[in-house]
């Protein structure tokens, strides 16, 4: 299997690339707000119990995949370093233990176009932050880097549309539409 761990700070892209990934390769998009709307429905946002059940779904979306051969996978992390490692190196030993490989991008754009991306009404519809100043905030409070390995694939989201970098991203790793969904 083939994951595409496109990763970045909030309102950079990440979940619309990530939708033009998968219709162009087939590939099975499976978004990080996922985990977090999962875990909404049991805990308080960050409550004891909160993170962990986050990573657990997380981690157990990636070996599922990969048990079953699934051709791409693309997931989505708002990635902070060096606080995030240790779920990238999970995936990466579920991933290479199958013979698998972990395809890094990190999505990048000027502040001024994620304060005025933030606003957006289809983050509201998805529960993502969605205030200016929450999302200054939680720039300062992390760390958004590309993940360190050598084949990270950095594009910058202001420079070029969603179609565009999903075609970068595809041509650059070779996963131009070869890879068939599997049927349920």
């Amino acid at each position: 299997m083939k994951l595409v761990f496109i990763h970045g700070a909030p309102a950079t892209g990440k979940f619309t690339i990530a939708q033009e990934l998968a219709a162009l390769t087939g590939g099975r998009l499976f978004d990080n707000h996922i985990s977090i709307d999962l875990a909404k429905s049991l805990f308080d946002f960050g409550a004891p119990g909160f993170w962990e059940l986050v990573q657990d779904v997380r981690i157990a979306a990636v070996r599922n995949a990969s048990r079953t051969a699934l051709p791409v996978m693309i997931t989505t992390s708002a990635y902070s370093h060096p606080l995030d490692e240790p779920l990238l190196e999970a995936f990466e030993s579920i991933v290479s233990a199958s013979g698998g490989q972990v395809l890094p991008v990190f999505l990048s754009c000027s502040e001024e176009e994620l304060m005025t991306r933030v606003g957006e009404p289809s983050r509201a519809a998805r529960g993502k932050i969605t205030s200016p100043q929450k999302l200054k905030s939680y720039l300062q409070q992390n760390n958004f880097a590309p993940v360190p390995r050598s084949n990270c694939l950095c594009l910058r989201t202001d420079w070029a549309g969603p179609k565009q970098n999903a075609r970068t991203i595809a041509d650059h790793f070779a996963l131009t539409g070869q890879y068939k969904t599997p049927s349920a």
